[in-house]
C-alpha cells in the first residue's frame, strides 16, 4: 500500500508562510486532500486537488492556502500564507476517494 510522509511544518509567527509537502511511496490518487487536526477535535478537510489540478478549499483557508501536486514526483504540496493562530494543527494528506494509511502528519504552530 502507498505510504504518505508529510513534512515542512514548524513554528511560524502570525502572518508568516509555510510550504508543506506530502511524499507518496507510489502513485498518488487522482484526488488528493490535505487535512488538519487539533487535540480533541475531528480531522478537518482543508484542501482538495484533482489529477487535472482542479482545487477546492475550506472557507477558513480560501485565499490563503494553495494546494498543488507534482505527479512525476508523487508529491502534493500545501502553500500556506498569512497564517493565523487558528491554523495551528497537525496537517495530514490522504485521499478521500482512495484512502490509504495515515502518515505521521506534520505539526504547524502559529504563534508570536
Amino acid at each position: 500500500q502507498v505510504q504518505l510522509v508529510e513534512s515542512g511544518g514548524g513554528l511560524v509567527q502570525p502572518g508568516g508562510s509555510l510550504r508543506l509537502s506530502c511524499a507518496a511511496s507510489g502513485t498518488i490518487s487522482n484526488t488528493m486532500n490535505w487535512f488538519r487536526q487539533t487535540p480533541g477535535k475531528q480531522r478537518e478537510l482543508v484542501a482538495t486537488i484533482t489529477r487535472g489540478a482542479d482545487t477546492g478549499y475550506a472557507p477558513s483557508v480560501k485565499g490563503r492556502f494553495t494546494i498543488s501536486r507534482d505527479n512525476t514526483k508523487n508529491t502534493v504540496y500545501l502553500q500556506m500564507n498569512n497564517l493565523k493562530p487558528e491554523d495551528t494543527a497537525v496537517y495530514y494528506c490522504n485521499s478521500i476517494t482512495n484512502p490509504v494509511n495515515w502518515g505521521q502528519g506534520t505539526q504547524v504552530t502559529v504563534s508570536s
